[in-house]
């Protein structure tokens, strides 16, 4: 070699395999900085069992790491890599192992990125309607099965939390239904819903320019889900998997909804409006009860970038995790770990629901400035019944201010190779 890199990944006693997807992006990111054509990376001693382990999270680390959404870039702003090859080598003779997990490392990498395209994508290009056409597209590439509505079909099924939304917008608005199927009898039957706000003016309730800025991002739950399920068809996930996108944009205009209107849900809840810049939750209100109504799913699980206030308690970088389930969090927890996405669990304590309480309706959409996220979720689980559910605040992670490890600055596409390892066989 013409040049040794040393990357220390920590203490013998607190190393995780998991570490292996951070340190060999660092070592891509290096090579690339040194215009270096080959890399070979020297793996450190790990027990032959979890071969299959190293190489997914040394494939998801190397590939994530050259990440770049380029599409609008031209001439030398394109970030060039001379970098063609990568080898790995280890002390054991682990390479059957090792190229299994290669080939799932690269699956999930390629769903992380899908992901991030889709964040990243301007708002103005990616509109419900598009976004619909690109989850059509991929269903017939990936043989799941695709279920579009427009709006007269949506207001047939009473979503009028999700069509207030959408009126203030010349973009119609479309529910994205996508459906996988396993061979046999399903272990459970999932719905992964993702807040899909293609783009947050705030409505009314308008947001400076400084906070509108991001706001292409405020689909980042269903570039998630919508990243995860084209990957779990391809690793054969033992569960039925339905991802449900509510898919609008949220302007002001003369037919917006207004403060002080109520709303009635899909599930029969009526809302009042008090901020039109919660909206988020009422397109998840009744994606949710459609996955409960219309489907009869087990286990619900949606991921949205809802609140500020999550960021406000746990930063930029964590993800806010609420579920009527130990179990379910449990597992969410287990599988962010090896996942490599961030979750913290916070309470869903009921006396914050009081903030929610109307006068004229069952309930206003925005509670008291504090405890923001909690009141959020304790929102959203008035519209799931009695099934197992979890909550994912995503507001901090979906985007990042600079690169680090195996994340790239933009879009992230958190929460992707977390929900592959929560419902995909190894």
């Amino acid at each position: 070699p013409k040049r040794i890199l040393l990357l220390g990944v920590g203490k013998t006693k607190d190393f995780a395999l998991s570490e292996l997807r951070h340190a060999s992006a660092r070592a891509v990111r290096a090579a690339t900085a040194s215009k270096c054509q080959s890399l070979a990376l020297v793996l450190p001693a790990t027990d032959p069992v979890d071969a299959e382990r190293v190489g997914e999270f040394v494939a998801e680390g190397v590939l994530l790491a050259g990440y770049q959404f380029d599409k609008y870039l031209s001439g030398e702003r394109k970030r060039p890599t001379t970098l063609t090859e990568v080898r790995l080598v280890t002390a054991a003779a682990t390479g059957a192992a090792l190229d299994k997990g290669i080939a799932r490392g690269e699956k999930i990498a390629h769903g992380v990125m899908q992901a991030r395209d889709l964040a990243h994508e301007q708002a103005s290009e990616l509109t419900p309607r598009r976004l619909a056409d690109f989850a059509a597209e991929l269903a017939k590439s990936r043989g799941l099965e695709c279920e579009i509505l427009g709006p007269a079909q949506c207001a047939e099924l009473g979503m009028g939390c999700f069509l207030g939304v959408a009126r203030g917008s010349d973009e119609e608005p479309r529910l994205i239904h996508l459906a996988y199927k396993p061979k046999g009898t399903p272990r459970r039957r999932v719905a992964l819903v993702g807040k899909t706000v293609t783009f947050d003016s705030g409505g009314l309730s308008l947001k400076t320019t400084e906070g509108m800025l991001e706001m292409k991002y405020d689909m980042g739950g269903a570039a998630t889900v919508i990243g995860a399920i084209g990957v779990l068809c391809e690793l054969d996930c033992p569960d039925e998997v339905h991802v449900i996108c509510a898919a609008t944009e949220n302007m002001p205009s003369g037919r917006a909804y207004k403060l002080g209107d109520v709303l009635r849900s899909m599930a029969g809840k009526t809302v009042e409006i008090n901020n039109t810049d919660a909206e988020g939750r009422l397109t998840l209100g009744d994606a949710m009860t459609y996955a409960v109504e219309k489907i009869g799913v087990d286990e619900i699980i949606d991921l949205a970038t809802l609140t500020g206030s999550s960021m406000v308690a746990l930063g930029n970088f964590t993800g806010a995790l609420f579920s009527n389930s130990d179990t379910l969090a449990g597992r969410l927890l287990e599988a962010s770990q090896q996942g490599g996405d961030d979750l913290w669990r916070m309470p869903l304590r009921d006396r914050l629901f009081d903030s929610l309480k109307s006068d004229i309706a069952d309930m206003k959409n925005s509670g008291d400035r504090y405890g923001g996220s909690i009141s959020a979720a304790l929102f959203l689980r008035e519209f799931i019944g009695d099934k197992t559910w979890a909550h994912i605040d995503m507001a901090g992670p979906i985007h990042a201010d600079k690169d680090f490890g195996h994340v790239s600055k933009g879009a992230t596409g958190f929460g992707v190779a977390t929900l592959v390892e929560l419902l995909s066989p190894r």
